[in-house]
């Protein structure tokens, strides 16, 4: 991501820009995979050293200086801070999650009841989508009263729905979790273990790479303090809060956004109380301590009812 700073601060268009930083991630993401694959390095050991090595990197280019400003008519910029939707657009996507649950759910009971098994009524489906309709629309009216929500947001969302799609309807999700779940039970089972592996680490560098230029147009610059701090355990947490294991198998991309969901509520809600940061990191701490103790306990019931 601070590759492609510089990039744009140098005149590259931003496109251009973007998709060079990202195949830099694409390519690290890579090279984790063959150092997993081909060495049996464990994948902690090498994003941690390969952390540590991009945070030498990024003090050696950013200097003496110790930030590098992106130019406030870039379009980078423009999109992370002053792009945002008109109302009737917000309020017109607010209203297409209720409706797709609505018509999933149903599709997927027409289904079920065809196959003889039980299903969800139709006015529990309907009591869904009105509740998750209620909700975003009362979120897009209270974003509307001040500047509207950002295209950045719903960028956001859409590579969220797109994840979950990938990992929850497709042949290489099912054989993520898989592998995830029993690594050799996958391999038996004809899944190319090195291979999912490899998947796994490229997406993860790639949109790890989007991220940090997203934030860097968010901030209009890239600086020493980009990447340090809690990042790493803000990232961590979110994952684990939200529901996905730590034991591997169970998770989703919506998971991730509810953990993120409580990490910043936690965080937002301590700052507008005025409390240290020090509460802060033990409150979250403490919550994921929870999070992990729940899904170990969780976990250990199901092996017990044999659903694991």
């Amino acid at each position: 991501a601070l590759l492609g700073v510089l990039w744009v601060q140098w005149g590259w268009p931003v496109a251009l820009a973007m998709l060079a930083a990202m195949a830099v991630g694409f390519v690290t993401g890579c090279v984790y995979a063959l150092l997993l694959n081909r060495l049996g390095m464990p994948s902690f050991v090498s994003t941690l050293s390969g952390l540590l090595a991009f945070l030498g990197l990024q003090l050696y280019i950013l200097g003496p200086t110790g930030s590098i400003n992106l130019p406030y008519d870039s379009p980078l910029v423009n999109f992370g801070q002053l792009l945002v939707m008109p109302h009737w657009v917000s309020h017109t996507l607010a209203v297409v999650p209720g409706v797709l649950a609505l018509a999933l759910g149903y599709r997927k009971a027409q289904r079920r009841q065809a196959a003889g098994l039980s299903s969800r009524s139709l006015g529990g489906l309907l009591l869904q989508a009105v509740a998750i309709t209620v909700a975003l629309e009362l979120v897009a009216y209270y974003l509307n009263l001040s500047r509207g929500v950002p295209w950045m947001f719903a960028l956001f969302v859409g590579l969220v729905v797109a994840m979950n799609y990938a990992l929850k309807r497709t042949q290489w999700g099912r054989s993520m979790t898989a592998v995830g779940g029993n690594r050799e039970a996958a391999r038996r089972a004809g899944i190319n273990v090195r291979l999912i592996y490899a998947s796994a680490f490229a997406l993860c560098a790639t949109l790890a790479a989007t991220g940090g230029l997203l934030s860097a147009a968010r901030l209009a610059t890239a600086s020493q303090q980009a990447g340090t701090g809690d990042v790493n355990l803000n990232a961590i947490a979110a994952a684990v809060i939200g529901g996905t294991s730590l034991f591997g198998g169970r998770g989703s991309a919506y998971s991730a956004l509810l953990g993120i969901i409580v990490i910043q509520s936690i965080a937002s809600g301590l700052t507008l109380l005025d409390l240290s940061s020090s509460l802060r990191y033990m409150i979250t701490g403490c919550v994921l301590a929870i999070a992990v103790i729940v899904d170990s306990l969780a976990r250990r019931s199901r092996v017990s009812h044999g659903r694991a």
